[in-house]
Protein backbone atom coordinates (compact mmCIF):
# COMPACT_ATOMS: atom_id res chain seq x y z
CA UNK A 1 0.00 0.00 0.00
CA UNK A 2 1.25 3.28 -0.50
CA UNK A 3 2.52 5.07 2.40
CA UNK A 4 2.37 8.77 3.60
CA UNK A 5 4.72 11.57 3.27
CA UNK A 6 8.16 11.32 4.93
CA UNK A 7 10.25 13.84 7.23
CA UNK A 8 12.16 15.22 4.41
CA UNK A 9 9.00 15.52 2.44
CA UNK A 10 7.26 18.13 5.72
CA UNK A 11 7.57 21.73 7.11
CA UNK A 12 7.45 22.88 10.51
CA UNK A 13 3.88 24.18 11.07
CA UNK A 14 3.87 24.66 14.75
CA UNK A 15 5.91 24.77 18.09
CA UNK A 16 5.06 24.29 21.39
CA UNK A 17 6.97 26.61 23.87
CA UNK A 18 7.52 26.70 27.96
CA UNK A 19 8.83 30.14 29.00
CA UNK A 20 9.95 30.58 25.60
CA UNK A 21 11.97 27.14 25.29
CA UNK A 22 10.55 25.39 22.12
CA UNK A 23 10.07 21.66 23.52
CA UNK A 24 8.42 20.01 20.60
CA UNK A 25 7.90 20.64 16.83
CA UNK A 26 4.91 19.98 14.70
CA UNK A 27 6.06 18.64 10.71
CA UNK A 28 4.05 18.43 8.07
CA UNK A 29 2.12 19.91 4.93
CA UNK A 30 -0.65 22.21 4.11
CA UNK A 31 -1.75 23.63 0.69
CA UNK A 32 -3.79 26.96 0.18
CA UNK A 33 -6.40 27.58 -2.43
CA UNK A 34 -7.31 31.09 -3.27
CA UNK A 35 -11.50 31.22 -4.14
CA UNK A 36 -11.19 30.44 -7.64
CA UNK A 37 -9.05 27.61 -6.94
CA UNK A 38 -5.29 28.59 -7.61
CA UNK A 39 -2.89 27.01 -5.94
CA UNK A 40 -1.60 30.23 -3.76
CA UNK A 41 1.16 28.45 -1.47
CA UNK A 42 2.01 24.85 -0.44
CA UNK A 43 4.31 23.85 2.56
CA UNK A 44 5.84 20.36 2.25
CA UNK A 45 4.55 17.77 -0.05
CA UNK A 46 1.24 18.26 -1.52
CA UNK A 47 1.48 15.36 -3.43
CA UNK A 48 1.93 12.31 -1.88
CA UNK A 49 -1.15 10.25 -0.52
CA UNK A 50 -2.43 11.09 2.60
CA UNK A 51 -5.28 8.92 4.46
CA UNK A 52 -7.80 12.00 5.08
CA UNK A 53 -9.73 9.99 7.87
CA UNK A 54 -12.64 11.99 9.21
CA UNK A 55 -11.99 14.78 6.48
CA UNK A 56 -13.52 12.72 4.08
CA UNK A 57 -16.92 12.97 5.95
CA UNK A 58 -17.93 15.41 3.93
CA UNK A 59 -17.75 13.66 0.98
CA UNK A 60 -19.58 10.40 2.72
CA UNK A 61 -22.28 12.88 3.21
CA UNK A 62 -22.88 14.42 -0.06
CA UNK A 63 -22.63 11.08 -2.05
CA UNK A 64 -25.51 9.65 0.64
CA UNK A 65 -27.33 12.88 -0.15
CA UNK A 66 -26.75 12.49 -3.69
CA UNK A 67 -28.85 9.09 -3.52
CA UNK A 68 -32.02 10.89 -3.00
CA UNK A 69 -31.71 10.95 0.72
CA UNK A 70 -33.15 14.62 1.40
CA UNK A 71 -30.69 16.08 4.67
CA UNK A 72 -31.20 19.77 5.68
CA UNK A 73 -29.36 21.52 8.64
CA UNK A 74 -28.87 19.64 11.52
CA UNK A 75 -29.72 16.42 9.67
CA UNK A 76 -27.20 16.92 6.98
CA UNK A 77 -24.36 18.39 9.56
CA UNK A 78 -24.90 14.95 11.74
CA UNK A 79 -23.82 12.75 8.79
CA UNK A 80 -20.54 14.52 8.38
CA UNK A 81 -19.74 14.86 12.07
CA UNK A 82 -17.33 13.75 14.09
CA UNK A 83 -19.30 14.30 17.21
CA UNK A 84 -19.12 14.26 21.27
CA UNK A 85 -21.78 12.11 21.99
CA UNK A 86 -24.20 14.39 23.81
CA UNK A 87 -27.57 14.20 24.15
CA UNK A 88 -28.48 16.48 21.13
CA UNK A 89 -26.18 14.54 19.00
CA UNK A 90 -27.70 11.33 20.25
CA UNK A 91 -31.39 12.14 18.93
CA UNK A 92 -30.48 13.42 15.54
CA UNK A 93 -28.84 10.04 15.07
CA UNK A 94 -31.93 8.35 16.07
CA UNK A 95 -34.03 9.99 14.00
CA UNK A 96 -31.94 9.51 11.11
CA UNK A 97 -32.61 6.12 11.81
CA UNK A 98 -36.07 6.42 12.50
CA UNK A 99 -37.14 7.87 9.06
CA UNK A 100 -36.48 4.05 7.91
CA UNK A 101 -37.29 2.38 11.13
CA UNK A 102 -33.64 1.17 11.25
CA UNK A 103 -32.98 0.06 14.47
CA UNK A 104 -29.82 1.58 16.19
CA UNK A 105 -28.41 -2.40 16.72
CA UNK A 106 -28.09 -1.99 12.28
CA UNK A 107 -24.97 0.30 13.32
CA UNK A 108 -21.27 -0.96 12.68
CA UNK A 109 -19.22 1.61 14.42
CA UNK A 110 -17.67 -0.07 17.63
CA UNK A 111 -19.52 0.95 20.76
CA UNK A 112 -17.36 4.42 22.56
CA UNK A 113 -18.70 5.88 25.25
CA UNK A 114 -19.53 9.49 24.63
CA UNK A 115 -16.06 12.06 24.48
CA UNK A 116 -18.20 15.02 25.63
CA UNK A 117 -17.06 14.78 29.53
CA UNK A 118 -21.02 16.22 30.93
CA UNK A 119 -22.01 12.82 28.81
CA UNK A 120 -20.11 10.75 29.91
CA UNK A 121 -20.40 11.40 33.40
CA UNK A 122 -24.22 11.27 33.65
CA UNK A 123 -23.75 7.91 31.02
CA UNK A 124 -21.30 6.37 33.77
CA UNK A 125 -24.01 7.62 37.03
CA UNK A 126 -26.77 5.54 34.97
CA UNK A 127 -24.38 2.57 35.09
CA UNK A 128 -24.52 3.18 30.91
CA UNK A 129 -21.69 2.02 28.75
CA UNK A 130 -19.85 2.33 25.60
CA UNK A 131 -22.75 2.19 22.80
CA UNK A 132 -22.77 2.37 18.75
CA UNK A 133 -25.10 5.39 18.81
CA UNK A 134 -22.62 7.40 20.74
CA UNK A 135 -20.05 6.64 18.66
CA UNK A 136 -18.26 9.89 16.94
CA UNK A 137 -18.96 8.90 13.76
CA UNK A 138 -22.27 7.20 14.16
CA UNK A 139 -24.39 9.98 12.00
CA UNK A 140 -22.48 9.29 8.96
CA UNK A 141 -23.26 5.56 9.52
CA UNK A 142 -27.07 6.49 10.07
CA UNK A 143 -26.94 8.68 7.16
CA UNK A 144 -25.36 5.48 5.03
CA UNK A 145 -27.99 3.33 6.21
CA UNK A 146 -30.83 5.64 5.56
CA UNK A 147 -29.34 5.80 1.62
CA UNK A 148 -29.58 2.37 1.56
CA UNK A 149 -33.40 2.14 2.76
CA UNK A 150 -34.13 4.40 0.39
CA UNK A 151 -32.50 2.96 -2.43
CA UNK A 152 -33.30 -1.05 -1.83
CA UNK A 153 -29.88 -2.00 -1.75
CA UNK A 154 -28.59 -4.13 1.85
CA UNK A 155 -28.64 -2.95 5.06
CA UNK A 156 -25.68 -5.49 5.73
CA UNK A 157 -22.59 -5.38 4.80
CA UNK A 158 -23.14 -1.57 4.46
CA UNK A 159 -19.36 -0.55 4.62
CA UNK A 160 -18.12 -3.48 2.68
CA UNK A 161 -16.35 -1.75 -0.17
CA UNK A 162 -18.19 -3.32 -2.94
CA UNK A 163 -21.64 -2.44 -1.33
CA UNK A 164 -23.52 0.04 -3.78
CA UNK A 165 -23.35 2.87 -1.03
CA UNK A 166 -19.55 2.47 -0.42
CA UNK A 167 -19.60 2.45 -4.57
CA UNK A 168 -21.17 5.40 -4.65
CA UNK A 169 -19.45 7.42 -2.44
CA UNK A 170 -16.34 6.31 -4.08
CA UNK A 171 -17.32 7.54 -7.56
CA UNK A 172 -18.74 11.07 -5.97
CA UNK A 173 -14.90 11.42 -4.23
CA UNK A 174 -13.23 10.48 -8.02
CA UNK A 175 -16.08 13.32 -8.94
CA UNK A 176 -15.24 15.77 -6.93
CA UNK A 177 -11.18 15.37 -6.12
CA UNK A 178 -10.61 15.06 -9.86
CA UNK A 179 -8.31 12.10 -8.62
CA UNK A 180 -8.61 8.21 -8.55
CA UNK A 181 -7.70 7.02 -4.57
CA UNK A 182 -4.26 5.54 -4.76
CA UNK A 183 -5.55 3.12 -2.12
CA UNK A 184 -8.54 1.87 0.36
CA UNK A 185 -8.26 1.40 3.91
CA UNK A 186 -10.21 1.00 7.06
CA UNK A 187 -10.57 3.92 9.13
CA UNK A 188 -11.14 3.54 12.82
CA UNK A 189 -15.23 3.85 12.75
CA UNK A 190 -14.96 0.54 10.03
CA UNK A 191 -15.87 2.37 7.03
CA UNK A 192 -13.63 2.96 4.07
CA UNK A 193 -11.31 5.75 3.70
CA UNK A 194 -9.51 6.39 0.30
CA UNK A 195 -5.79 7.96 0.04
CA UNK A 196 -5.76 11.22 -1.19
CA UNK A 197 -3.25 14.06 -2.21
CA UNK A 198 -3.77 17.10 -0.21
CA UNK A 199 -4.32 18.92 -3.07
CA UNK A 200 -7.03 16.72 -4.14
CA UNK A 201 -8.60 16.67 -1.09
CA UNK A 202 -8.31 20.26 -0.61
CA UNK A 203 -9.84 20.84 -4.13
CA UNK A 204 -12.62 18.07 -2.80
CA UNK A 205 -13.11 20.26 -0.54
CA UNK A 206 -13.46 23.92 -2.03
CA UNK A 207 -15.97 21.99 -5.19
CA UNK A 208 -17.79 21.06 -1.86
CA UNK A 209 -17.92 24.54 0.19
CA UNK A 210 -18.39 26.69 -2.92
CA UNK A 211 -20.90 24.95 -4.80
CA UNK A 212 -23.84 27.12 -5.57
CA UNK A 213 -27.33 26.23 -4.77
CA UNK A 214 -28.75 27.02 -7.98
CA UNK A 215 -26.20 24.70 -9.89
CA UNK A 216 -27.81 22.24 -12.26
CA UNK A 217 -26.13 19.82 -11.16
CA UNK A 218 -27.82 18.00 -8.63
CA UNK A 219 -24.51 16.91 -6.73
CA UNK A 220 -23.40 20.29 -6.34
CA UNK A 221 -26.98 21.62 -5.02
CA UNK A 222 -26.68 18.92 -2.23
CA UNK A 223 -22.89 19.82 -1.50
CA UNK A 224 -24.21 23.63 -0.81
CA UNK A 225 -26.90 22.76 1.73
CA UNK A 226 -24.23 20.73 3.39
CA UNK A 227 -22.30 23.62 3.94
CA UNK A 228 -24.99 25.61 4.56
CA UNK A 229 -26.29 23.15 7.23
CA UNK A 230 -22.36 22.69 8.77
CA UNK A 231 -21.78 26.83 9.18
CA UNK A 232 -25.92 27.30 10.84
CA UNK A 233 -24.71 24.30 13.04
CA UNK A 234 -20.97 24.33 14.49
CA UNK A 235 -22.43 22.22 17.73
CA UNK A 236 -23.21 19.49 15.54
CA UNK A 237 -20.47 18.68 13.87
CA UNK A 238 -18.08 18.60 17.08
CA UNK A 239 -19.41 19.60 19.93
CA UNK A 240 -19.28 22.16 22.78
CA UNK A 241 -15.60 23.39 23.19
CA UNK A 242 -14.13 21.35 20.17
CA UNK A 243 -11.84 22.94 17.64
CA UNK A 244 -14.05 22.72 14.61
CA UNK A 245 -17.38 23.86 16.69
CA UNK A 246 -15.66 26.94 17.93
CA UNK A 247 -13.94 28.19 14.81
CA UNK A 248 -17.55 27.64 12.67
CA UNK A 249 -19.17 29.26 14.89
CA UNK A 250 -16.97 32.41 15.54
CA UNK A 251 -15.64 32.68 12.40
CA UNK A 252 -18.32 30.96 9.92
CA UNK A 253 -15.92 29.03 8.36
CA UNK A 254 -16.41 25.34 7.12
CA UNK A 255 -14.08 23.07 9.00
CA UNK A 256 -13.89 19.53 9.50
CA UNK A 257 -10.77 17.63 11.20
CA UNK A 258 -10.03 14.02 10.52
CA UNK A 259 -7.86 11.45 12.70
CA UNK A 260 -3.87 11.95 12.62
CA UNK A 261 -3.27 15.51 12.39
CA UNK A 262 -5.70 16.06 9.12
CA UNK A 263 -7.83 19.26 8.95
CA UNK A 264 -9.88 20.86 6.01
CA UNK A 265 -11.27 24.39 6.19
CA UNK A 266 -12.71 26.70 4.11
CA UNK A 267 -13.62 30.53 4.73
CA UNK A 268 -16.64 32.50 4.04
CA UNK A 269 -14.87 33.82 0.97
CA UNK A 270 -13.74 30.32 -0.60
CA UNK A 271 -10.38 30.49 0.38
CA UNK A 272 -9.32 26.82 1.17
CA UNK A 273 -6.87 24.79 3.28
CA UNK A 274 -6.05 21.46 3.78
CA UNK A 275 -3.39 19.95 6.15
CA UNK A 276 -1.75 16.52 7.60
CA UNK A 277 0.44 17.05 10.72
CA UNK A 278 3.19 14.63 10.06
CA UNK A 279 3.02 13.00 13.33
CA UNK A 280 -0.48 12.81 13.35
CA UNK A 281 -0.84 14.89 16.73
CA UNK A 282 -4.07 16.70 15.95
CA UNK A 283 -3.93 19.60 18.75
CA UNK A 284 -2.01 22.16 16.00
CA UNK A 285 -4.01 21.23 13.16
CA UNK A 286 -6.51 24.12 14.12
CA UNK A 287 -4.32 26.71 14.27
CA UNK A 288 -2.30 25.77 11.51
CA UNK A 289 -5.50 26.28 9.36
CA UNK A 290 -6.49 29.46 11.25
CA UNK A 291 -3.31 31.18 10.86
CA UNK A 292 -2.44 30.14 6.94
CA UNK A 293 -6.65 31.22 6.17
CA UNK A 294 -5.71 34.39 7.55
CA UNK A 295 -2.19 35.24 5.87
CA UNK A 296 -4.29 34.40 2.55
CA UNK A 297 -6.31 37.83 3.63
CA UNK A 298 -9.33 35.36 3.91
CA UNK A 299 -9.91 36.07 8.03
CA UNK A 300 -9.19 38.98 10.43
CA UNK A 301 -6.15 38.63 12.14
CA UNK A 302 -7.56 39.95 15.25
CA UNK A 303 -10.70 38.01 15.19
CA UNK A 304 -8.30 34.56 14.30
CA UNK A 305 -6.33 35.61 17.29
CA UNK A 306 -9.52 35.42 19.68
CA UNK A 307 -10.48 32.24 18.19
CA UNK A 308 -7.24 31.10 18.97
CA UNK A 309 -7.40 31.99 22.72
CA UNK A 310 -10.57 30.06 23.06
CA UNK A 311 -9.02 27.19 21.29
CA UNK A 312 -7.15 27.11 24.91
CA UNK A 313 -3.64 25.95 23.25
CA UNK A 314 -2.00 26.71 26.88
CA UNK A 315 1.05 25.16 28.47
CA UNK A 316 0.72 25.00 31.58
CA UNK A 317 3.43 24.72 34.58
CA UNK A 318 2.34 24.28 37.73
CA UNK A 319 -1.36 24.97 37.08
CA UNK A 320 -0.45 28.37 35.58
CA UNK A 321 0.18 29.61 31.73
CA UNK A 322 3.65 29.40 30.93
CA UNK A 323 3.86 28.66 27.18
CA UNK A 324 1.37 27.52 24.34
CA UNK A 325 1.36 25.86 20.96
CA UNK A 326 1.95 28.31 18.61
CA UNK A 327 1.81 27.57 14.53
CA UNK A 328 4.88 29.23 12.30
CA UNK A 329 3.68 29.46 9.25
Amino acid sequence: MTGTFGVADAVELAVVERNGFVESRHAGSALVLSPDGEVVRTLGDVTTPILPRSSLKPFQAVAVMSTGVSLRGEDAAIATASHSGTAGHVALVRGLLGRAGIPASMLACPPEKPSDRDARERLARAGGGAERITMNCSGKHAAMLLACAANDWPLEGYLDPEHPVQRRILDVVERLTGERPAATAIDGCGAPVHALSLEALGRGVQRITTAQASSPFALYREASALTEAVRANGWVVAGPGRPDTIAIDRLGVFAKHGAEGVMVMTAPDGTTVALKVLDGSGRAAPVVALRLLAGAGALAADAVDDVVEELDLRVLGGGVRVGGIRATV
